[in-house]
């Protein structure tokens, strides 16, 4: 089943200038834009800004709004430079603008990413990346799968 998005795009667009905004010597990366690219792609198709059925989760990440609310209360929270660029950027703290601003989205799906202790993968290791995002995002309780994640971005990401 295809993307919703083009990919290129996405990444050009959305991921890059949201990442920039923030910091690019430190935030942006060419891993963490592989990783966000794989997130996204996995976790929506770049289709869907609502979890299917009943779920919570928001945006083309699928971010759950307690996750973004935890972010906010505990990690940004003590860390002003970053969470003023995230205010000043995006003029949003909200959940709900997951949905709609895919900015800010990807912004906070990197910060979720960034208050991991463990470094990024290699950008070109797509099989660590999947492993990564199973690890600290999806997690353990998650229906995803490292081998889906990289079927998906070898046929969708691949190359761009």
């Amino acid at each position: 089943m295809p993307v919703g998005l083009n990919i290129k795009q996405f990444k050009d667009l959305v991921i890059d200038p949201a990442l920039f905004k923030l910091d690019r010597e430190i935030i942006w990366s060419d891993s963490a834009v592989n990783l966000l690219l794989g997130t996204a792609i996995q976790e929506s198709r770049l289709v869907y800004l609502k979890q299917l059925d009943t779920g919570p989760a928001l945006g083309v990440y699928q971010m759950e709004p307690r996750t973004h609310d935890d972010i906010w209360e505990n990690f940004l929270a003590y860390r002003d430079d970053l969470s003023s660029r995230i205010e000043k950027s995006f003029r949003i703290r909200n959940s709900e603008a997951l949905i709609w601003d895919m900015g800010y989205a990807t912004a906070m799906a990197r910060v979720h990413y960034y208050r991991v202790p463990e470094a990024l993968p290699d950008a070109t290791d797509i099989s660590k990346l999947a492993t990564y995002w199973k690890r600290h995002y999806n997690t353990v309780e998650g229906k995803g799968t490292p081998l889906e994640f990289i079927e998906k971005y070898s046929v969708y990401a691949a190359g761009i």
